[in-house]
């Protein structure tokens, strides 16, 4: 049955049966329509931006504990590293000081690598930040943890040779109760040339015939020395050291022979070009000449080792 409207007109002052028209009823649907829609969208929006779910609010939650655990991470990370750098400092400066071993180079400890991450295509939230500097950080410690640990096991083995190490380096006297250098190390005048030269070695005086003595455990080596070094010695003390005992009058090891340090090896002479009887003695460090009176440590007195160390600051005439 269809329902009739009716609507109150006062010009007649009575009801009247209204007449709608099909696209007159048409518009009110569909404005009807159009603000239930309004309102549903308006409901929604609030709830869902203005109110947070018990859902959203639980991984809200999860995000925030997230973070100060990232924070956390990450602070323990830079004191991490501040420990890793202070060991590596002491390993430089202590134990490889120790052991005379050189110092690992900055760029082997911090070597460059790769500053991209796995989170580069991610837009950059406070989260992803975090996560980026902690993989950073994290790589470096890996590297730096990994060349420490190799400087570590190679201290290792230098610790448990220190024994052969102590015993290798020239720490006496070539010639026993010897108490000043003619020459000394550096530039001196050559005998022959009147003309200033390197000095690789230093000069010791001493009678024909004195006993020479090694100044460290090692090998007589099958090297000779140039022809002007007359007879001569030189020994292979390993871990980078060697000796050599020049202008000698006899020679009593062969080469190939073991020798202990105090052990006699010759005589002292005046072969080669040599202005007097003496010895010529050098030490070499890494295949490079160094001043041998900084090793007379080991049979000297205070004095006596100052005594040694003026005389070969003397600017004079080498012997040989």
């Amino acid at each position: 049955m269809a329902r009739n409207f009716y609507f109150f007109n006062p010009d007649t002052m009575s009801f009247e049966q209204a007449k709608l028209s099909v696209w007159t009823i048409v518009k009110r649907i569909i404005w009807l329509v159009t603000t239930a829609i309004a309102f549903a969208i308006f409901v929604l929006w609030i709830a869902f931006y203005l109110f947070d779910s018990p859902k959203e609010k639980m991984l809200q939650k999860e995000n925030n504990e997230l973070k100060e655990q990232l924070r956390a991470i990450n602070k323990n990370l830079e004191v991490m590293d501040v420990v890793l750098e202070d060991i590596q400092d002491r390993d430089d400066q202590v134990y490889r000081a120790i052991f005379e071993a050189e110092p690992i180079p900055l760029e082997t400890r911090n070597p460059w690598f790769n500053l991209t991450t796995r989170y580069d295509s991610i837009p950059q939230s406070e989260t992803v930040k975090l996560l980026k500097t902690i993989d950073l950080k994290t790589k470096g410690l890996f590297i730096k943890l990994k060349e420490e640990r190799e400087s570590l096991d190679s201290l290792l083995l230098l610790a448990e040779n220190k024994n052969d190490m102590l015993a290798a380096i020239p720490a006496i006297r070539p010639i026993k109760n010897m108490y000043n250098v003619t020459s000394g190390f550096g530039l001196r005048i050559h005998p022959i040339l009147k003309t200033y030269r390197k000095h690789t070695g230093v000069d010791i005086t001493a009678p024909r015939g004195t006993p020479i003595y090694a100044t460290a455990d090692g090998t007589v080596s099958r090297q000779q020395a140039a022809m002007g070094y007359g007879t001569n010695v030189i020994i292979d003390h390993g871990f980078s050291y060697q000796t050599l005992y020049g202008h000698l009058s006899k020679k009593i090891v062969k080469p190939g022979q073991k020798v202990k340090r105090g052990e006699l090896i010759g005589y002292v002479g005046n072969t080669g070009l040599s202005m007097g009887p003496h010895l010529h003695y050098e030490v070499w460090k890494n295949g490079i000449p160094v001043n041998p009176v900084q090793f007379f440590t080991s049979d000297i007195t205070p004095e006596e080792y100052n005594a040694i160390l003026e005389s070969s600051k003397k600017v004079n005439q080498a012997l040989s």
